[in-house]
Formats: C-alpha cells, sequence, structure tokens
C-alpha cells in the first residue's frame, strides 16, 4: 500500500509540474488500446504555453537540428540565429530525430520522450508533450512525426515502446497502443486512412483515428526497413536481405525479393515514386541501389559502390542522390541506374541532404558546420562554423523553410 501511494503521489507531482495528463482511459480515447492504465514509463503529459495558430513562413531561414539535441533557425541572409529552443531536461546532447514542418509550425521530438511544437518565425512554443516520465531516459530515436488530419503519430523504444497519436492542436493523446518489442526505431507509415508500423518481428496497421489494432503480422526476421507505399500497397523489408509487398488490408505477402545475399540493412534509405521502389543495401564489400517494380517485384537495375557503403539517399527531380560512408555525393538517374554526377567531399556528411531554392545548391550538415555545395564549382562553403565540435557526432537534421 505504502510503495502504491509514493507512485500515485510521484505521478500527481510530474503532472503538476508539467503540464495536464491526457491519459484518462474512461475518456474513451483509449478505446482500443491494449494499454489502458498507463504506467509512469507510458504515460502522456501535455501542457499548452499559447494556443497554436498557423504562423507565415521565414523563407530566408534554414532549420538545424544540431548533434547536441538542441534546435535553431539560421538566417541564411543575414547569417544570424534567430531563436534556440532546447528540451526541459540537461541531458539530451544528441539530435537522433528529424523534425516535421507543417503549416508554419515545427514538431521536434528529442531523444528524452519530449515533442515541442514550436513556431517557425519567432521559436515560441506552442505545446510541449512528454511521453513517459523517467529523466534522462533515451525513448524517442531515429523518428520523424509523421502528420495526419490533425494527429501526430510516433513511436517510442523501451521500456517504453508504444504507439502515439497525439493531438496537434494540445499535444494531448488521443491514442496509443503498447507494442511488443523494444527497438521501434523506423518512422510510421500513414496511408489509406491507416497508420503502419514496425517492432521486433511484427509489422502492425491500425486505424488512424482511433488506435483500433487491424491487422499484425509475424515474421521470421525483425523488420528494419521503413514502410513506403506506391498508393496501392505497403513495402518493408526484413533485417537481412529480403523486401517484401503486402496488402493494406490484410497484410497478406504479394511478392518478396531477395536481394545479394552479403547485403541487408536497408532501414530509412527506401522510396517509391511512379510504381518503382528504390532503396539502398549495405554489404561488407559491395553496396547497392537498385530499382524494382512495385507491382511484379521485378529488379529494373542495380547500381553498385563498391568498398564503400551508402548511408543516405533521397528523391529529387527524377533522380537518386545521396552520399556514402566515404564522403562521396552521387546523383544517379532514375530511369536506368547511371551515375550522373559523383564527387568526394572534403566534408563528411552526418545530415540529411535539403537543396537550396535556387536549384544550384544542396546544404548539408558536417561534424564542424553547415555547408552549402556548389553544383557548378563543386565548392563547398561554410554557412555557419560550429564553435565546438563533439567527438562523438551521432546526427543531425536540416530543413529549409519553404
Amino acid at each position: 500500500m505504502k510503495k502504491n501511494l509514493i507512485t500515485l503521489l510521484f505521478v500527481f507531482t510530474v503532472i503538476n509540474i508539467f503540464g495536464q495528463t491526457s491519459t484518462n482511459s474512461k475518456s474513451g480515447k483509449n478505446e482500443y488500446s491494449n494499454n489502458k492504465d498507463l504506467t509512469i514509463n507510458d504515460i502522456v503529459t501535455n501542457k499548452v504555453i499559447k494556443q497554436v495558430t498557423k504562423p507565415p513562413l521565414d523563407e530566408a531561414a534554414i532549420l538545424i537540428y544540431d548533434y547536441d539535441g538542441s534546435l535553431f533557425s539560421f538566417d541564411l541572409e543575414s547569417e544570424q540565429i534567430g531563436w534556440t529552443v532546447k528540451a526541459t531536461d540537461a541531458y539530451t546532447e544528441m539530435c537522433a530525430n528529424a523534425i516535421t514542418l507543417q503549416d508554419g509550425i515545427v514538431y521536434v521530438p528529442f531523444i528524452n520522450g519530449e515533442i515541442f511544437a514550436i513556431d517557425n518565425q519567432t521559436g515560441d512554443v506552442f505545446w510541449k508533450s512528454r511521453l513517459g516520465t523517467i529523466k534522462d531516459q533515451i525513448v524517442l530515436k531515429n523518428q520523424i512525426p509523421i502528420i495526419n488530419n490533425g494527429k501526430l503519430f510516433i513511436t517510442t523504444q523501451g521500456p517504453n515502446n508504444n504507439i502515439y497519436a497525439l493531438d496537434i492542436k494540445d499535444g494531448s493523446l488521443v491514442w496509443n497502443y503498447k507494442l511488443d518489442a523494444a527497438n521501434n526505431d523506423i518512422p510510421v507509415l500513414f496511408f489509406d486512412n491507416k497508420i503502419f508500423t514496425q517492432s521486433g518481428n511484427n509489422f502492425y496497421s491500425f486505424e488512424a483515428n482511433t488506435g483500433k489494432l487491424l491487422n499484425q503480422k509475424s515474421f521470421d526476421e525483425p523488420i528494419s526497413g521503413k514502410p513506403v507505399t506506391d498508393g496501392e500497397n505497403v513495402f518493408i523489408a526484413n533485417e537481412k536481405n529480403v523486401l517484401f509487398a503486402l496488402s493494406p488490408d490484410k497484410l497478406d505477402v504479394l511478392w518478396q525479393f531477395k536481394f545479394d545475399e552479403n547485403q541487408h540493412s536497408i532501414k530509412e534509405r527506401i522510396f517509391c515514386k511512379d510504381k518503382k521502389i528504390y532503396f539502398a543495401a549495405q554489404g561488407p564489400e559491395v553496396s547497392s541501389i537498385y530499382a524494382v517494380d512495385s507491382k511484379t517485384g521485378t529488379q529494373i537495375w542495380k547500381t553498385d559502390f563498391k568498398d564503400d557503403s551508402i548511408d543516405y539517399i533521397i528523391e529529387e527531380s527524377d533522380n537518386v542522390w545521396g552520399y556514402t560512408h566515404k564522403a562521396k555525393l552521387f546523383q544517379i538517374d532514375l530511369t536506368n541506374g547511371e551515375t550522373a554526377f559523383e564527387t568526394k567531399l572534403t566534408t563528411k556528411p552526418i545530415s540529411n541532404i535539403e537543396f537550396a531554392k535556387d536549384d544550384e545548391s544542396l546544404f548539408y550538415y558536417s561534424d564542424a558546420a553547415l555547408i552549402q555545395f556548389e553544383f557548378k564549382t563543386k565548392d563547398e562553403n561554410e554557412v555557419y562554423l560550429r564553435t565546438s565540435i563533439k567527438d562523438d557526432v551521432y546526427s543531425a537534421f536540416v530543413k529549409v523553410i519553404r
């Protein structure tokens, strides 16, 4: 009884400090959840700072989610920092996630389980949510907030391991579901009013509005590839060398494509365009980018990178752009897999790639600076230079406001 009382007092204290909780199972919001009675690991607390509006875009700025865990706006014209936002807890010195910009609002998840909604112009915080209440606990990793129909969808790792839907007006809980495994480090997919996500060997589909579990399918190997869609079906990859096509309604396997047995780890290096799937697989000697027909699972082309691994790919203007672990920047034609552009960078990217509005350059973050790479001259211009550098750089994220 004494132990229960202490736990209850602790929960009330956290709620009182951080904001109002939205986890009352009697509210009906968790009707379909397998985790109605949320523990202190699972609880959601939210605090509204100011009413959400749709601020205009600061189109002279680029957002930088730095590898020390801070998010700031950098004005590309004045070359000045406009604002900086950090998580509430002191120990958040890691980026580990990506941000989403929608209707002038920046949604940023921090590794400690906090999620903020921020005005892109001023850096003012509209609301804060906290998933779990254990300080310094890394529960959000490799996530990007997926937003649709007034909800933000995100998954957490152990000891939390839930999928959450939050109300984007105030960050309150709409629904949640406890996932089976602790390694939930892939962004979810919204498609056909459903949410698709992985957890260990399992793949799930939920009704997006209510959180009702529609289907759950188990595989022999853990699912490690980000789910993507061609507008008809859903595609995922296991941690080894198999890509699966699934029906969105029942998660039936329609076909499977086995690539090189010495390759693996697609993770987030996958996208769909024009009924084709493009993905990058790693290997000890050769890494490759594949193009596969989404209807049949037939390979269209493959481009190899010898003695190097592919860290990142993105689609831009009917090309695959990306870079390798040895800092090789490349451009590949989507139609035939031929290399259109390739250069060895002197600065090593640790972030995503963002293309400039003039289409004559691109941005990425290195371990020391924000770099603007000029296509014609191949110059790597230091736009913003950090004053300090960490030895254990994990990742960073940049977003051109447009």
